[in-house]
Order: C-alpha cells, then structure tokens, then sequence
C-alpha cells in the first residue's frame, strides 16, 4: 500500500463520498416534501440528514481505520522463486532445428 506524507485528505474525501452517497438522502427529501404536504414536523427532515451524515461520517473513520491497520502490518516474508520459467536461471531450449 503506498503511503502519503500528507494526512489532510479526510475532509475531502468526505465530501467526496457525500456528494457519490446523495442518494440515500432520498428519505429525508420525502420527510421535507412531507412537511408541506401534510404539515409533519421539519425536525424528522433534520433527523433524517442528521442520520445520513453520520453514518457517512461513521463509515469513513472506519475505512480510515482500516487503512492505518493495514499500513502499519508487517510485510510478508520474501519467498523464494521456485520458477523455473523466470528469467533468472532459465536457458530457453532450441527447438529449431539447423541442418
């Protein structure tokens, strides 16, 4: 995994994944169109929002944390290459024929 020097990425990301993930907003707008209609309260519309960004919030500290978990493993051991076809050590056979 390729490590960066900067950290400020967060918020742009988070953004990013807002802007991809508008559609589970769908019920809040039903909420506001809602309110209009039928005179509901404008908090569920509020709630509803409120719960969106959480969660978009909630799963974008989890990927990040998923991301530090992974960078901070060890590497995997170097295994030998027990190819025979690679190119280290390999002498391809002739097989045309000189007359």
């Amino acid at each position: 995994m390729r490590r960066t020097s900067s950290d400020g990425t967060f918020i742009l990301v988070l953004l990013l994944n807002i802007a991809l993930n508008f559609r589970l907003t769908i019920p809040a707008w039903i909420l506001l169109a809602l309110h209009f209609i039928c005179g509901i309260s404008i908090w569920w519309f509020v709630g509803a929002l409120g719960v969106f960004f959480l969660y978009i919030f909630i799963w974008m500290l989890v990927l990040r944390l998923m991301g530090r978990m992974a960078a901070s493993a060890a590497p995997d051991p170097v295994i030998e290459n027990k190819n025979p076809y690679s190119s280290k050590g390999y002498t391809p056979i002739n097989t045309t024929k000189e007359e």
